[in-house]
């Protein structure tokens, strides 16, 4: 129970540091709105995931 208690609470104070960062610091970044942009934005976390998923999978089939 405290491991699922603390896994919830890691995950929370992470989304609250993306969220303050997004609020305060976002605006000051500059992206400019062209249509890759918006690519890189919407495909780049499912890439990712992809990529984390194959590593894994790899990981798990030699051992």
């Amino acid at each position: 129970m405290k491991d699922q208690l603390s896994f919830v609470l890691k995950v929370f104070l992470l989304s609250v540091v993306i969220s303050l960062l997004i609020k305060y610091v976002g605006p000051f970044i500059f992206i400019p709105a062209t249509s890759v942009n918006a690519l890189i934005i919407v495909l780049f976390p499912t890439v990712m995931m992809a990529i984390a998923l194959a590593w894994r999978f790899q990981a798990h089939k030699q051992s």
